[in-house]
């Protein structure tokens, strides 16, 4: 069968490819749009994607996404952040979501995923020990647990829960409320969703 396309463009489509959430025809797209563009588009795109592993790195205590020469997070490190409030999430980028609403003043701790067996996941994968030193080493007050309303952020939870409990640790722990958003029917609800949302009603 006749080659449709260039070898290096059906490379470079075969590359945006494997990128999550990018389909064939998306990724034909990239591709086409970076052959249209002139060599300085697609420079700095090559020198931002080879400089990313090199240029970012993790806080050593609270997991968070950093600049390489930075020692520890700046959202840790600031004297402004209430350290004994410790918001708890999954992943790095979850961090951008909690400091959007410009509403929380605590720091965080990234666990690094949350607990599912199916994907082989399990909490020694997971930077809860860390999570307990940390517990410790600041008087922590209160944890906020704000994993994601699923089946494995719920699981991984329950967890954190139980083991700090088990721990011996004695604190204050809460989860973020959770509700029907707005425009949403009850009827394409699902059924964690409403079940938090019917244990945070408010009286009107």
């Amino acid at each position: 069968m006749t080659q449709l396309l260039p070898k290096a463009l059906l490379n470079a489509i075969d590359e945006l490819g494997k990128l999550p959430g990018v389909g064939v025809r998306t990724a034909e797209r990239y591709a086409y749009f970076l052959l249209r563009s002139n060599r300085v588009t697609g420079q700095k795109l090559a020198t931002a994607i080879n400089e990313l592993q090199s240029g970012v790195g993790y806080c050593p205590i609270t997991f968070a996404l950093i600049d390489a020469d930075e020692e520890v997070s700046p959202l840790y490190s600031d004297p402004t952040r209430d350290k004994a409030l410790i918001a708890v999430v999954e992943e790095p980028l979850d961090i951008i979501a909690l400091e959007r609403t410009g509403q929380f003043k605590g720091t965080y701790h990234v666990l690094g995923g949350a607990i599912s067996p199916i994907d082989g996941i399990g909490p020694e994968q997971l930077h809860i020990p860390e999570l307990l030193e940390r517990v410790k080493k600041d008087n922590a007050e209160e944890i906020i647990i704000a994993t994601n309303a699923s089946v494995e952020g719920e699981s991984t939870a329950l967890f954190l829960q139980r083991y700090l409990k088990d721990k011996g640790i004695d604190i204050k722990m809460s989860r973020l409320a959770r509700g029907i958003p707005v425009g949403v029917d009850l009827e394409y609800a699902d059924q964690i969703t409403l079940s938090h949302a019917l244990e945070g009603r408010r009286t009107l």
